[in-house]
């Protein structure tokens, strides 16, 4: 009966042992980032009219839909693009680009263009300490004139490499936004 109770003691005191040790040694965890703001810029290699996307969404998820402006853009141009990720409930806004670029190996982002859009995307600009694209600059070919969504979406922890595909990439989505973009066959005015 002694060896019984001896056992169970022994038994409960590693339990509790083993509850404390956790607490001990936390897993460090790296906290999302809140992007309010996303802004594209859309620079017309030749010259021509800088056109800038901006998506606005200040209450988060599960409020108000985002403010999201989109843009024309002239057919059969190529644009070189930048994106810019502000968190703006601080004050003054957070630069999370900054905190993108720093975690390059963790973050891609990936163009698309809906079915109706003519346009094509390709990296460039720096790419992660593998060699991966991440992203934050790229280029927008158009062709000709047509009307649709180009959607920006930025991936956190996506398989690296990928084919450049969403489905392929995994990861969690950090923002994604459809930039409604008319591509017009009439040169935009300087």
């Amino acid at each position: 009966m002694k060896s019984i109770k001896l056992l169970a003691l022994l038994f409960i005191s590693t339990l509790v042992f083993t509850g404390c040790s956790d607490d001990e040694n936390p897993v460090e965890e790296n906290e999302e980032e809140v992007i309010t703001t996303m802004t594209v810029t859309l620079v017309p290699q030749g010259g021509g009219t800088t056109v800038t996307l901006v998506s606005r969404d200040l209450d988060g998820e599960g409020g108000e839909d985002s403010d999201i402006t989109g843009g024309t853009l002239v057919a059969n141009k190529v644009y070189d693009a930048t994106i810019k990720l502000e968190n703006e409930t601080e004050t003054p806004a957070e630069n999370i680009t900054d905190e993108v670029a720093e975690e390059d190996e963790e973050h891609q982002f990936f163009y698309q263009a809906a079915t109706a859009l003519n346009a094509t995307f390709a990296y460039t600009g720096a790419n992660d300490e593998n060699g991966n694209p991440v992203g934050i600059t790229f280029t927008v070919t158009t062709g000709d004139a047509s009307t649709g969504n180009m959607t920006i979406t930025l991936r956190h922890e996506p398989k690296k490499p990928n084919d450049g595909t969403l489905a392929d990439a995994g990861g969690e989505t950090d923002i994604s936004v459809p930039f409604p973009i008319t591509i017009s066959a009439a040169t935009i005015a300087k």
